[in-house]
């Protein structure tokens, strides 16, 4: 206070004690080499001294405070925390996440598959953060062990709805590649197939993040089934084998996690791994596989695919992209869409197998242009190959409707 009454009478303005402040005010904001320290008005390194505004009955002002110390928040150590940049310090995206760690040998968490990660989760005790505090590896333990034909999804609420919460957004904004790393260990730990994050509307930034995280993520080989997606040019003949594992660095898993391999786009019939160990990369030798090199472009399916529901979604495509234009094709691939659906979940009867083999070679070979065919042959390579599960699928959904018409 006797600071500011030594400058309000040192200064020849308006006696308007306000409009002095005001002004002060002003050039302490707007003129950022200006500042006010103890009994002194700096600017541009020169001192405009205040003293002689005092008079000898004026008190001094007290020194200034020391500055404080550093404040310390428990005993965490930086290394230990999961979220490294929550205050946006540091680069958000892949290059900078990975120097801090983010996707260090998550593949290897991944392969001991999911009844070593909800057993984990158990033991460190981790809660939920949503409120409820409900223990993360129980909750994971409820989703079901076997698969009743019906999926299961991670659902990730980022919505924030609550007054006054405010963390989720900070760890989209600024750690985008932690929630993604998270999202694909507790997907496998639940054995979900899909994972989605639920953000609101006015989370831009945000949403913005996760997209360009999601897509450096799949550049760089950290989501599919290979380690290290790509396009290649090779030479004709070259193993199939080989090309996976010389210019895609292997099926994630290793070979042995392999299932099947699609070698030429979704209009080639699928191949199993049995077949796909010594296969060529021609047109000859897949001809002689029955299946083709199509568009060369292959598709690889490890072991936690669900090929079944894999080929039913092509033939969605094919439903959703034919023309009409001929009946075999307008009709059958409802048809083949419609019966794939059921095979899913076991819905069917064993003799429906025949049947939808019978009803792709109704289309194959009986339109104007080749889309038919390239609906049929996706469904007549799961039967060649896969038709022990599909029937596996039927029985056990039998004998479930058979135990609880029973009970």
């Amino acid at each position: 206070m006797a600071l500011r009454r030594a400058l309000l009478r040192s200064a020849e303005i308006s006696p308007d004690r306000k409009a002095a402040l005001e002004y002060l005010h002003y050039l302490s904001r707007a003129q950022p080499t200006r500042s006010l320290t103890g009994a002194g008005l700096y600017s541009a390194g020169k001192s405009f001294s205040t003293q002689a505004a005092t008079t000898s009955s004026t008190p001094q002002p007290p020194p200034p405070p020391p500055p404080p110390e550093k404040t310390h928040f428990g005993d965490l150590k930086d290394e230990d925390r999961i979220f490294t940049n929550l205050y946006g310090q540091h680069d958000p995206f892949l290059k900078g996440a990975m120097k801090r760690g983010d996707w260090h040998r998550t593949k290897d968490l991944v392969l001991k598959g999911a009844d070593w990660i909800v057993n984990e989760m158990k033991k460190s005790g981790l809660r939920g953060r949503g409120g409820a505090g409900f223990p993360s590896g129980l909750k994971w333990s409820f989703m079901p062990k076997v698969s009743d034909g019906r999926p299961s999804y991670l659902v990730v609420n980022a919505d924030e709805s609550e007054p006054g919460t405010c963390k989720d957004r900070e760890i989209m904004r600024h750690d985008p590649h932690k929630l993604l790393e998270g999202c694909l260990i507790a997907g496998v730990g639940m054995r979900a197939s899909a994972a989605y994050i639920y953000i609101r509307g006015e989370y831009v930034n945000e949403r913005l993040n996760l997209l360009k995280a999601r897509e450096e993520a799949y550049a760089a080989g950290l989501l599919g089934h290979v380690n290290k997606p790509c396009t290649v040019e090779e030479e004709m003949s070259i193993p199939l084998k080989e090309l996976i594992e010389k210019h895609c660095g292997g099926v994630r898993g290793g070979w042995d996690n392999l299932l099947a391999i699609i070698p030429g786009g979704s209009s080639v019939p699928l191949l199993p791994k049995h077949i796909c160990d010594d296969v060529l990369m021609d047109y000859d030798a897949l001809k002689a596989v029955q299946s083709g090199l199509g568009t060369a472009a292959v598709i690889v399916m490890d072991k936690s695919t669900d090929v079944v529901d894999a080929i039913a979604r092509l033939s969605y495509f094919y439903k959703h992209e034919s023309c009409g234009q001929c009946t075999p094709c307008r009709e059958g691939t409802g048809w083949l869409w419609m019966i794939m659906e059921r095979l899913k979940v076991g819905n069917a009867k064993l003799e429906e197998i025949d049947m939808l083999q019978e009803v792709t070679k109704q289309i194959e070979g009986h339109t104007i242009c080749a889309l038919g065919d390239a609906a049929a042959w996706p469904v007549q390579g799961l039967i060649r190959h896969f038709r022990p599960e599909l029937e596996r699928r039927i029985r056990e959904r039998a004998e479930r409707e058979l135990l609880a018409a029973s009970a």
